[in-house]
């Protein structure tokens, strides 16, 4: 039977995931936590806004209401690489060869692992930025679509256009495809061999969390009472194919995290009850029960014999699958 250590944070999980073996907590007052021992940094004047893991595991980058982009290894060493001023830096991702991307407003920054930078200004303000699987090139979520750049050369920007507004965005891990969460409860899509949309729609509320199985067979996603799983293992993707509805409770999914070797996926819901689900038989596995905390943050260590969870309240934990 699965076991939990529960671990008592000091506010809001922004994010969790896995440096190494060791598991990591970034909250909204501007903690990070490390580990299980209670050891925690403040590398923020401020709050933390965004955070995400490196490209290689061994450090998390953070973006701050004090304007700071920071990056943060499992020993609790700080290094600061950028201060935007009074900006607040709430959208960030991680890139191939330590390279960060970041955003504030409609202004995006990448910083190169070897220091190099580069700056866009986009039409509208930013709302989600992702890394192509493979080379130097960043997918940026905006009112009416996305823009594809490829930061250090003279193009401009390719735009690929769905009017409303995109406010996350994620890439398939063959980078064949782009999805976005838009305000409105729905996915957009666009294939990029024939520039074809993918509409994804039936949500009850805004979808705030999604992950790739392993793969990339399927997208999970938060939003209803079930994890809607979007196939994209058929020639056209998920249009015109049911989706794989996983779970089911009156209470929400918030949060979803796929398992890195096996199609099971963890379900993190608004009264902080987490569930494992089997794609294949829809068998589920209770691994936390309620505790009233919406659930904010699921990570898989990479061997996945460990789940990390956070909440809104700061309770947060680590499931060991092996018992």
């Amino acid at each position: 039977m699965p076991s939990t250590t529960p671990l008592s944070l000091t506010g809001y999980v922004v994010w969790t995931g896995y440096l190494g073996n060791v598991p990591v907590f970034a909250c909204g007052d501007g903690a990070i936590a490390l580990g299980t021992a209670g050891k925690v940094v403040r590398p923020h004047a401020g709050g933390i806004l965004a955070a995400v893991a490196s490209d290689d595991g061994k450090a998390v980058f953070t973006g701050g209401d004090d304007g700071k982009v920071v990056r943060t290894d499992a020993e609790g060493t700080s290094t600061v690489l950028a201060e935007k001023g009074r900006k607040w830096i709430d959208q960030i991702a991680a890139g191939p060869n330590g390279a960060v991307a970041f955003a504030s407003g409609r202004t995006v920054w990448v910083i190169e692992g070897n220091g190099r930078s580069h700056e866009l200004t986009r039409p509208r303000a930013v709302g989600g930025l992702a890394f192509f699987p493979k080379g130097l090139r960043v997918a940026i979520a905006g009112y009416n679509g996305v823009g594809l750049w490829f930061p250090g050369t003279a193009a401009e920007p390719q735009e690929l256009e769905w009017k409303g507004s995109h406010v996350g965005v994620t890439l398939s891990p063959d980078g064949a495809n782009v999805i976005t969460t838009m305000q409105e409860m729905a996915l957009h899509g666009w294939r990029l061999r024939d520039g074809q949309h993918m509409r994804m729609t039936g949500y009850p509320a805004k979808v705030k969390s999604v992950s790739w199985s392993v793969k990339g067979r399927f997208l999970a996603t938060s939003g209803a009472g079930v994890s809607v799983l979007w196939p994209f293992h058929y020639k056209d993707g998920p249009m015109g194919k049911a989706p794989l509805e996983l779970g089911g409770r009156q209470e929400m999914v918030t949060a979803v995290a796929c398992h890195p070797g096996e199609e099971i996926v963890a379900l993190g819901h608004e009264d902080g009850m987490i569930l494992l689900s089997r794609f294949s038989d829809r068998e589920e596995v209770l691994l936390h029960r309620p505790n009233g905390a919406q659930v904010t943050a699921l990570a898989w260590s990479r061997d996945g014999l460990e789940l990390a969870f956070g909440c809104d309240t700061g309770a947060a934990g680590l499931v060991d699958l092996a018992g």
